[in-house]
């Protein structure tokens, strides 16, 4: 069998950027809110990899904490809407009837909205803050879920095993749960990786408007929002947060692309 260079690639990317994420959380090269009066807007060097920001902040040590706060509320949102969107889809699309239409409908109409505007209207009801866009992008993350896993309830409940487990006597919750959904993990995965990126666009869209993550804790977002005002003076104050966005972004379209693969 040939190699899965996408699963690869994208699996090697994303473990790079989760392992500084992770670092940055307990350790970073400077003080992430430590202000350097001479060493303001200093460009990349051996003591500053990233140069310094308008503050003299060290940019490597912002982007490293800064990603652990992007991966923390795309880890927590993919979780919350994915596990609540499973169990409302696997749950509907095998027992149908009245229910599966009424929560079809209203995922059709959450569907049918932009998810980025339906955030910014939780976001402005509940207030800004990571747990709050947590909440807001979980909420968001349940139509999809729900839609994917339904098909495959659908499609899987007439195959043979499952009749036969039904003749033997399973229960329906387990043959949800134990017989169909463990076959429904690679289309739970790639789901779950294209709701990743989608979830570090919108936690960085949020901050960027100042309706995200709250300074003094640094957000990728957020810092490309304060570079705009030093954008030709110094460029590398967005350069590097935008490269880490689209990088994290990158690894995990990529897994998502070899998570298909596998399903061919």
């Amino acid at each position: 069998m040939k190699r899965n260079w996408n699963l690869i690639i994208g699996l090697g990317i994303t473990a790079v950027f989760l392992t500084l994420a992770i670092v940055g959380q307990f350790w970073t090269p400077y003080g992430v809110t430590q202000m350097n009066s001479a060493a303001v807007n200093r460009p990349p060097s051996f003591a500053h990899w990233m140069g310094t920001d308008n503050f003299g902040r060290d940019i490597f040590s912002r982007v490293m904490n800064g990603s652990g706060s992007t991966f923390f509320v795309a880890v927590c949102t993919v979780l919350s809407g994915g596990l609540i969107g499973i169990l409302v889809g696997a749950v509907t699309g095998y027992f149908g009837g009245w229910i599966d239409n009424v929560v079809m409908r209203v995922n059709d109409i959450l569907l049918s909205f932009p998810s980025i505007l339906l955030a910014l209207i939780f976001i402005s009801l509940i207030g800004p803050g990571k747990y709050n866009i947590i909440i807001a992008l979980g909420i968001l993350f349940i139509p999809s879920f729900a839609r994917i896993v339904r098909s495959e309830m659908i499609r899987a409940k007439e195959l043979d095993y499952v009749k036969a487990a039904r003749i033997m006597g399973v229960g329906e919750f387990r043959i949800i749960f134990a017989h169909i959904l463990p076959n429904a993990w690679v289309s739970i995965l790639t789901s779950a990786a294209i709701g990743f990126n989608n979830a570090v666009l919108a936690e960085a869209s949020m901050s960027y408007l100042s309706l995200g993550i709250q300074p003094p804790q640094p957000s990728l977002g957020r810092m490309l929002s304060e570079s705009q005002a030093f954008l030709f003076n110094t460029p590398w104050y967005a350069i590097f947060p935008g490269l880490t966005i689209i990088f994290i972004i990158l690894g995990f379209s990529l897994v998502a692309e070899g998570l298909r693969e596998l399903q061919e």
